[in-house]
């Protein structure tokens, strides 16, 4: 979990989606090894049960098959067919990103129009991402991640 402080405290943001990115983008750069629980949490740093939940979920979604007992799961679709929008679907669901509060004041003049406000911009937005996750596939990630890898190697980037 990633977390950031407000003036509320901490709040801690969920890390299922880059994990599940991360996920099958290891399944497919390391396809012909060993795939187990153990492997993937090692790249992921967390736990194999964790690696577990959300392969479960992808499971669930259609976008990998397991063999219980084997540790060699495998895509169902090619990376070209699979975006970040199915990948987000598939652990987080039809989610909002941003959550309004219900409790205000409505005989303030903010308190009391805020939430409607605040919807509008909260749908634009949810579209906006959607659409753009939509028009993201795993084969651009990994491409990138290849293309990252490739430039530390050759010493172009520094970490």
């Amino acid at each position: 979990m990633l977390s950031y402080t407000n003036s509320g405290g901490i709040m801690k943001l969920s890390t299922r989606f880059s994990d599940a990115i991360h996920i099958l983008a290891y399944l497919k750069i390391y396809q012909n090894t060993k795939l187990s629980s153990e492997e993937i949490a090692a790249s992921v740093v967390t736990s194999p049960v964790v690696i577990r939940r959300l392969m479960s979920k992808l499971k669930a979604a259609g976008l990998i098959k397991t063999i219980s007992g084997t540790p060699a799961p495998i895509l169902t679709k090619s990376t070209d067919q699979i975006t970040l929008l199915d990948i987000y679907m598939a652990v987080e669901g039809d989610t909002e990103l941003f959550s309004i509060d219900r409790q205000t004041n409505p005989d303030c003049i903010v308190g009391g129009n805020i939430q409607q406000v605040l919807t509008q911009y909260y749908d634009e937005v949810q579209a906006a991402t959607q659409q753009k996750l939509e028009s993201i596939t795993l084969t651009q990630v990994i491409d990138n991640i290849r293309n990252e890898q490739a430039l530390k190697e050759s010493g172009e980037l520094n970490d």
